[in-house]
């Protein structure tokens, strides 16, 4: 139990940090992709994109290719690794709830004097938030669950795994049992925040 609690804490964290880190940078993106059009937005939003289709262990890979293994065994690496596999569901379900913002409403707020950050806060985002919220919740989850790229930047060490990477642990060592416990966790959380995500995109406004 102890170490299923362990697992569990550090599994949080690392999902809430990634989290945090993908809001900061998806958000204003995905406003940025769906409102502008500029030189070479293609190749970024394939960029932005790719790791969703990438396997995981090619995602740590370059990770640790850009990088260097600076990161490697480091809380900051097995973030990174999380935030850049969840940032395209954030991305993309950011951007279609922007996308679906009427402009009417934010040339009616410049028009009343509203600067481009008053507006974005204040008329954009909270237009746009169902989509926001339902691609934080996946990216949250995607983050929770993370093991391919984790596994390669944050490594392997005992009491000092995330609840996929004990998972693998145990079955490399044949204790199946034993991993029944972050089984149980893992769905679960992924049962909640799916039916959280299906909630918040289905609900009208």
């Amino acid at each position: 139990m102890t170490d299923l609690l362990e697992a569990l804490s550090l599994s949080l964290r690392i999902a809430l940090c990634a989290t945090a880190a993908i809001t900061i940078i998806g958000v204003p993106l995905a406003f940025a992709m769906a409102r502008h059009k500029f030189a070479f937005k293609s190749v970024l939003e394939t960029i932005l994109i790719v790791p969703l289709v990438l396997p995981p262990t090619v995602v740590g890979y370059l990770i640790l290719a850009t990088l260097g293994r600076a990161i490697v065994f480091r809380f900051e690496g097995a973030v990174l690794a999380a935030a850049v596999v969840g940032l395209p569901l954030l991305y993309l379900s950011a951007k279609a709830g922007f996308a679906s913002v009427d402009r009417e409403f934010e040339d009616l707020a410049r028009i009343a004097g509203a600067s481009s950050p008053q507006m974005f806060l204040h008329v954009s985002l909270p237009l746009a938030r169902r989509g926001i919220v339902s691609g934080l919740v996946l990216a949250f989850a995607r983050a929770l669950g993370e093991f391919g790229a984790t596994v390669m930047v944050f490594g392997w060490r005992p009491h000092r795994l995330t609840l996929p990477i004990s998972i693998y642990a145990d079955y490399e060592q044949g204790e199946m049992s034993h991993a029944a416990g972050a089984v149980v966790a893992l769905s679960a959380a992924s049962l909640l925040l799916v039916a959280l995500h299906n909630r918040m995109a289905g609900r009208s406004d």
